[in-house]
């Protein structure tokens, strides 16, 4: 780790790049060593926000040249996704006793360490759960210091959680401790200390004050208890039996005043400061330099808490050889014989109750409610009333990831409730995130807004030792929103969407001090020379009046929104039955027959059909515009005749469409699906339809330009344009304006041209399908009947 940070492209870099760094190299593959990480998880390593990783973060990596970073872009731009190479460590592989040459065993164990130290916690698509890592739920501000500085501070721990503190002369206002989170940082000893007390009040480091037997201040060790806890060990083991600054001896222990004298232990370890400092217990401090009473034998064991001894007001010895036994001995003995299990902190011993002890409950009674709570054979133990529920509940948090994160500030109360009141506080959370995510608050912010909520009542309230019922405490006043004012979103003044102050409460604010400063004008106005007393007294009056109309307003506001949200649910509801019933009429217009071909559920004609009449609307169309120009428009005939030929090719042309599709398919594809096949081939005739549209139209605008009303047109607007740039200094220039403009004149002309003959043709067709008459069905059918079926006109063409 420390190769990988001294490297030059790292001196000046913020921690949040630094451990980025650290963060890529521990995910790099052997066999590739490129990574490939998405911006969004990045930042959740780092405990930062997606939009800071990928605007500062992955820009400070660029600019450092350690990590070579490649960009896949998102749909606006942004940096969703990375590909990343960390140089030093692809430049050392295989190079021998390098430090940065990592065995895959290596970098599997770097990879769990980073792992256990600082993994955001995820939630698996089949409902699994993998919690966080020790700071990982640690997100925002300084997120990625205190992990830097918590994954340094693991890699310089021992096996019982101690950290090698540094040596030479450090700050004696900070501490030694701070210096080493300092030096390890890189950063000032003020920094470090505040870098130290933010770990220590996530419980991750604890900082050990140790004080020698007679009270006289000693050396402070730093120690990691979730270290110690892997290991095996406890928090407590490396320290030494001297009693530390918090723990105080709650009645006088002859026996702890003095202490077996030690030898000295050298051991020479190097530190972080990269200088030998010789820690030797016993020689950095005076109080631990000399023997400061003789060796006396201990004639009893360590004094038991008297919350552990049933409140008496005295303890005894234990019992060894002939020495006295311990208090309440055999206290807890059945009638019958067997032995009860003392609680703990409690011994078996001979006798009977202490003299002057009255149990509330005699001996025969406890035996019989033990017996009750006794496992039947087979069963499991069935426990009894407030103890059995005790004894079921959960001492760590929820699995829920959101729920951990939420409940994180509130861990110990969490353990002091029943597993039925963990049940509901549970509920109530969800409920709470639910709500909050219903305001406006982004899902994955909720869990974090409101685990700061609680750790703002418990700053309220004093700590949590000060909780006297957690359980009320949590439903009533620990996840419930306090609102300040009447927005919806505020709680204790904070926005909880934006995280910011509530602008409607200082707009509440506000409004209550102008109308205080209003109405003592209104007061010195026309009540001037007014005593003080009561002047306040009618200032008071006033204002307990104005609060009671700005109440009346108020209801009377609310009032009207509710009658504003009954119509607006009135309007939806309306809307709704009206969708239902148009989602009903087209269900029942897609279930009428095709008008054409009779296909079942074609909603009046199916998709053939409608490109087929689309067709025949294109083919007629073609034949008009066709005429438009190649016709003389007062000769029926002449008409007839270009319309007949012109429908003749374009029919043509819809016909080679099909035929060349249907040699593309094949015939075993069409035949595999009748429907799609008769669609794609009605398709491919519109298609061919509207290329000839197209082609007709360009043709007819070409010719009817060339007209004689075009040409005189244009011959006009020339001649006046030339008239009009004469004289000029460049000829060719006003000549070439002038056809320009002639040009425009003729197309102009061309299109009216086009419009005019156009409408004239059509209403001639209209009129002469008005004249038509219509056949009766009778002579219809007959003339269907005299028309040869296919099958028959198949044969003849065979004969």
């Amino acid at each position: 780790m420390h190769a990988l940070l001294d490297v030059p492209g790292m001196h000046g870099a913020s921690d949040a790049v630094r451990l980025a760094v650290l963060v890529l190299a521990s995910r790099t593959p052997s066999e590739t060593g490129v990574v490939n990480i998405r911006t969004r998880e990045l930042g959740r390593w780092l405990g930062l926000s997606a939009s800071y990783t990928a605007s500062i973060v992955v820009k400070a990596l660029r600019r450092t040249g350690v990590v070579a970073v490649e960009i896949e872009e998102g749909e606006f731009g942004q940096d969703v996704g990375l590909e990343c190479q960390v140089r030093p460590l692809r430049a050392t592989q295989g190079v021998t006793g390098h430090p940065l040459n990592l065995s895959k065993k290596t970098s599997a164990t770097l990879w769990a360490l980073v792992d256990a130290v600082m993994a955001p916690g995820w939630t698996h698509r089949d409902d699994r759960v993998t919690a966080p890592g020790l700071i990982g739920p640690r997100t925002g501000r300084g997120a990625a210091t205190d992990r830097l500085a918590l994954l340094l501070l693991v890699l310089e721990a021992r096996e019982t959680g101690r950290v090698r503190l540094c040596g030479g002369t450090v700050d004696t206002k900070r501490g030694r401790a701070a210096a080493t989170v300092a030096r390890l940082l890189g950063c000032s000893a003020s920094a470090g200390e505040r870098v130290l007390g933010r770990l220590e009040g996530l419980e991750l480091v604890l900082r050990v004050r140790l004080k020698t037997s007679s009270g006289m201040p000693h050396r402070s060790r730093l120690m990691l208890p979730a270290i110690a806890t892997a290991h095996g060990h406890s928090a407590s083991d490396d320290v030494p039996e001297g009693r530390t600054e918090a723990e105080k001896p709650d009645f006088p222990d002859p026996d702890a005043t003095a202490g077996g004298s030690q030898p000295p232990e050298t051991d020479t370890e190097p530190q972080v400061s990269n200088t030998p400092v010789t820690d030797v217990t016993g020689v950095a401090d005076p109080d631990a330099a000399a023997d400061l009473h003789p060796d006396h034998p201990h004639l009893g064991t360590q004094a038991v808490d008297l919350s552990l001894s049933g409140g008496f007001s005295g303890v005894s010895r234990g019992a060894e050889g002939s020495r006295p036994e311990r208090v309440r001995a055999r206290e807890d003995q059945a009638v019958d014989g067997e032995s009860l299990v003392a609680g703990p902190g409690v011994s078996k011993a001979e006798g009977g109750p202490l003299r002057g002890e009255h149990p509330d409950e005699s001996l025969v009674d406890q035996q019989t409610e033990q017996r009750l709570a006794r496992p039947a054979a087979g069963g499991r133990p069935q426990a009894l009333g407030w103890e059995s529920a005790q004894r079921r509940r959960s001492e760590g948090l929820p699995d829920d990831l959101r729920l951990r994160v939420a409940l994180t500030p509130v861990e110990w109360l969490w353990k002091r409730l029943s597993r039925w009141q963990q049940d509901q506080v549970q509920t109530a959370t969800k409920a709470m995130l639910a709500q909050m995510t219903g305001l406006g608050v982004v899902p994955q912010d909720a869990p974090r807004l409101l685990a700061a909520r609680l750790a703002d009542r418990l700053a309220e309230t004093g700590g949590e030792a000060l909780v006297t019922d957690p359980y009320a405490w949590l439903i009533r006043r620990g996840l419930v929103q306090r609102q300040a004012c009447s927005h919806l979103r505020c709680d204790d003044g904070i926005r909880m969407d934006t995280g910011q102050d509530c602008e409607n409460c200082g707009n509440v604010l506000h409004l209550r001090r102008a109308a205080r400063a209003r109405l003592g004008a209104d007061i010195d106005r026309e009540l001037p020379g007014l005593p003080a007393d009561e002047r306040r007294r009618a200032l008071d009056e006033r204002l307990r009046k104005h609060a009671a109309a700005e109440a009346e307003r108020l209801a009377r506001r609310r009032e009207e929104a509710r009658k504003e949200q009954a119509r607006r649910a009135a309007a939806h509801a309306k809307a709704a039955a009206e969708a239902k019933r148009e989602r009903e009429a087209e269900a029942v217009r897609q279930a009428v027959r095709c008008a054409d071909c009779g296909m079942p559920r074609a909603a009046g004609l199916c998709e053939a059909c409608r490109y087929g009449r689309r067709t025949e609307a294109l083919v007629a169309e073609c034949a008009l515009v066709a005429s438009t120009w190649a016709a003389a428009l007062d000769d029926p005939a002449d008409v007839a005749a270009v319309t007949d030929h012109v429908r003749t090719a374009v029919r043509d042309d819809i016909a080679r469409a099909r035929l060349a599709l249907v040699h593309a398919a094949g015939p075993s594809e069409l035949d595999a699906d009748p429907t799609a096949a008769a669609s794609a081939l009605a398709y491919a005739g519109l298609q061919a339809a509207e290329s000839a549209l197209a082609e007709y139209r360009s043709s007819a605008r070409r010719a009817l330009g060339q007209s004689e009303e075009a040409a005189a047109e244009y011959r006009s607007v020339y001649r006046s344009e030339r008239r009009r740039h004469i004289p000029h200094p460049l000829v060719q220039d006003a000549v070439a304006a002038a056809r320009e403009t002639g040009d425009t004149a003729r197309k102009n002309v061309a299109e009216h041209l086009y419009a005019v003959r156009l409408e004239q043709l059509r209403g001639r067709t209209d009129s002469q399908d008005e004249e038509i008459p219509v056949a009766s069905w009778s002579e219809r059918l007959a003339g269907l009947a005299a028309r040869l079926l296919p099958e028959d006109a198949a044969g003849q063409g065979a004969a």
